[in-house]
């Protein structure tokens, strides 16, 4: 442990000079490195599937699709299983066969933690600028049918995880797509879409899970204290301390952050925007009503209908991850006897994520009319979704912005942390336990390197290298969902008969 802070404070003391001595230079090499980046992995994991007028990316055509299959598969599980889902949060089925790392509700916290945060606040606000106010229409339709996706992709990761020797759990896409096909005979491509999506997941920690966090929320700090416009090498110096600070103790360490601050911090967020809501009262129908309009039918929008529902899916997949197969990595390490029980708590997740907290930040960025105000337009232009939020708060709250830049560092920490873990797990799958420090040191790095790279080329970096995950994971989905819906199946069966209600108490 000692060993670990060494070099975090020997690494920060080498990266300091270096921050102070090159800072703009660094920013326009490095953001120069990620535009071309971007240009190239766009080129190779992105294509136009759609005829005609309008263009829409394969990966999000992929997810549309899968989503809206497996809710009717599963016969609306995302309505159905709600109640039970509460139950089981609020332990009534705990048993003493239950095996894992940690809580249901921890493990639900944990992947909370990694969505809610700046895909609401920031990435919220970036979509109703760029696709219009109808994209708030598409991200909750999105939200909904992305809980039928998280319920299979955790379900999955239950059945498929692995316990190692060090009592660590092993959970996630790679365990499924890699012993998924395996059972079906197909062994060998198994194992290269796991060490593929092991490799997107690594990658996007570093982009969507930590590079993306830091750069807007210093966008909204620098707002409030203009001393990180001048240094901003010491925000993300200050950043990466207070991360590496917890994620060297793991997934409980992690668990035990996440289950303090989620639910303050949806707690704060949520009651401002129902405050700037309640002070618009009057306006919420018309802009209800802008909202269902421009979904169907926008005007003035680059690429019309197909491009705002193409911006309200995006947003939605960054927000709630809900088929990219991120979170499943999280919900492998909890403790339940049958798996299917960790994906009814999973449905949760996009439901406050997506249909809940995003829609409360588009109703007041469209109430308060930051997102297509001309004053603005800089702040759209550079993607600086947090401080365009930060301006909607501020239009009603004067003092509010101040608060929302403290909620966003939060936000952007606990996305962090819980990101980290995810990074760390495929790490290891793919290089083995041992070789775990070299990521987090890697982790911290990218920490303050997002303090001098822009943000429009961070957002589309991240954008790809998530998005990406989908199709590996989809695979998996598709191919497995037999093996869920017979455990799904035998649940209900169980559950009808009362035979789990037997077990209640056991523990």
């Amino acid at each position: 442990m000692g060993q670990f802070y060494l070099k975090i404070i020997l690494f920060m003391s080498l990266l300091l000079p270096a921050g102070v001595a090159h800072a703009e230079a660094e920013s326009a090499g490095v953001d120069a490195f990620f535009g071309t980046l971007n240009g190239y992995l766009a080129s190779v994991l992105f294509f136009d599937v759609m005829p005609g007028e309008g263009s829409m990316p394969f990966i999000v055509a992929w997810l549309i699709v899968g989503a809206v299959y497996l809710t009717f598969r599963f016969g609306f599980i995302n309505l159905r299983m709600m109640g039970h889902a509460m139950q089981i949060l609020r332990g009534k089925y705990r048993s003493s066969d239950d095996q894992g790392e940690v809580s249901p509700f921890q493990a639900l916290t944990t992947a909370l933690s990694a969505t809610v945060g700046l895909g609401n606040i920031a990435g919220v606000a970036i979509a109703v600028s760029i696709g219009g106010p109808g994209a708030t229409l598409w991200m909750i339709i999105a939200g909904f049918f992305g809980m039928t996706s998280k319920f299979t992709e955790v379900t999955l990761a239950q059945m498929y995880r692995e316990f190692r020797p060090d009592g660590h759990v092993m959970g996630g896409a790679m365990e499924y797509l890699s012993k998924g096909f395996a059972e079906k005979g197909m062994a060998g491509m198994g194992r290269k879409l796991a060490v593929l999506f092991a490799i997107l997941c690594v990658g996007a920690s570093f982009g969507g899970g930590n590079a993306f966090q830091v750069s807007q929320a210093m966008g909204a700090v620098q707002n409030e204290l203009s001393f990180f416009k001048d240094y901003p090498w010491v925000f993300g110096v200050f950043m990466a301390t207070a991360v590496g600070i917890v994620i060297i103790g793991g997934i409980k360490r992690i668990a035990h952050a996440a289950e303090a601050l989620v639910p303050t911090m949806v707690f704060i967020y949520l009651t401002a925007c129902l405050w700037i809501i309640l002070s618009h009262l009057t306006d919420v129908p018309a802009a209800i009503s802008l909202i269902v309009t421009e979904a169907f039918s926008p005007t003035a929008v680059a690429g019309g209908m197909i491009g705002v529902i193409v911006q309200g899916f995006k947003r939605a997949a960054f927000s709630s991850e809900a088929g990219i197969g991120s979170a499943a990595i999280a919900h492998s390490a909890a403790s339940v006897k049958y798996p299917v029980r960790q994906g009814f708590v999973a449905l949760y997740e996009p439901f406050i994520d997506t249909v809940v907290i995003c829609t409360m930040t588009a109703l007041v960025i469209i109430l308060t009319g930051v997102y297509n105000a001309p004053e603005h337009a800089a702040l759209v232009e550079a993607s600086k979704g947090a401080a365009l939020t930060a301006v909607a708060f501020g239009s009603v709250i004067s003092w509010f912005p101040v608060i929302l830049s403290i909620s966003v560092v939060l936000f952007a920490y606990s996305t962090m942390i819980s990101w980290s873990y995810y990074g760390e797990r495929c790490w290891t799958y793919v290089f083995g336990e041992q070789f775990s420090m070299v990521y987090r040191l890697i982790f911290l790095m990218f920490i303050v390197l997002a303090s001098l790279v822009s943000a429009g080329n961070i957002l589309d970096f991240s954008d790809l290298l998530l998005l990406a995950m989908a199709f590996p994971n989809f695979l998996a989905l598709y191919l497995l969902q037999g093996k869920v819906a017979d455990a799904l199946k035998d649940y209900m069966i169980r559950l009808r008969n009362g035979e789990l209600d037997k077990e209640v108490g056991r523990h």
